[in-house]
């Protein structure tokens, strides 16, 4: 594929548009500048919540959709919600017990708010000041368990994680999509809040033919965009099994991964 095919990027955040350490360098800005000059759109997509995202939009001039939740919620970069799309109410309280059941620490995602049963629990520091805004702790889910976005399990064993993800796909099939945002993260949202309904909703919105986006991530929940794109670009910190299935392969995130496949394979 020639690269002034290309009308569309779809970037992941974390792993990928950003560095290990979440930090947006001058370069990655850069790209992102060089391809609004050369007419070719940017948006991004992620497993955070909108407000997650809210701190990319001025550096980089979004006026793209902003995907979160993997495409649970789109939001304009204003914050106003677009659309959303939940857990179903009667599979939310099962999902959370299922994580639970496995030993994952659980987190609740609904409407602005983001809930935890233990705010001293695992990444929950580490997530506040990526996202840059605290969770609410609730002593339990119940009473939230209905318009629920997105229902987090999250552990540092990630065989552990794997093994929920693997349960609760099996378990609740065709009413939720699951996937690891992170090795450490087990992501159940909407069946149709997957990264490759995000292509299509970006495709379908700007009329632009899937054959004609980019994308570019490092995560196995980046492949079923990978799927969906013409141009599809792994991370050089992804997996040999999420490399296997792109396209093209760039340097890593601490290497400027994200600017380097802006100017290698998207640039004409």
């Amino acid at each position: 594929m020639a690269p002034q095919s290309i009308r569309l990027l779809l970037a992941d955040v974390d792993g990928t548009l950003v560095t290990q350490d979440k930090v947006l360098t001058e370069r990655a800005i850069a790209a992102v500048a060089n391809l609004r000059q050369a007419g070719i759109l940017f948006a991004v997509t992620s497993g955070r919540p909108p407000r997650g995202m809210s701190m990319l939009i001025e550096p980089l001039e979004l006026s793209t959709p902003i995907a979160a939740f993997n495409g649970g919620l789109f939001a304009r970069p204003d914050m106003s919600v677009i659309e959303q799309q939940v857990v179903p109410d009667d599979v939310t309280p099962a999902a959370i017990e299922l994580l639970i059941a496995h030993g994952l620490s659980v987190w609740v995602y609904r409407g602005a708010d983001w809930l935890v049963l233990d705010p001293q629990g695992p990444h929950v520091a580490r997530e506040s000041w990526t996202v840059r805004f605290d969770p609410t702790p609730v002593d339990s889910f119940t009473p939230v368990s209905d318009g629920v976005a997105k229902v987090v399990g999250v552990s540092d064993d990630h065989d552990v994680v794997q093994k929920a993800v693997a349960a609760a796909s099996e378990r609740f099939g065709d009413h939720v999509s699951v996937s690891r945002s992170q090795p450490y993260y087990a992501d159940v949202t909407h069946p149709h809040a997957n990264k490759g309904c995000v292509v299509r909703y970006l495709s379908g919105a700007y009329r632009i033919p899937a054959e004609e986006i980019a994308t570019i991530g490092d995560m196995p929940n980046d492949v079923l965009m990978f799927a969906h794109s013409g141009l599809s670009i792994a991370m050089g910190n992804a997996s040999q099994e999420v490399q296997r299935a792109a396209r093209r392969v760039t340097t890593t995130n601490e290497d400027e991964g994200f600017a380097n496949a802006v100017e290698r394979f998207i640039l004409p």
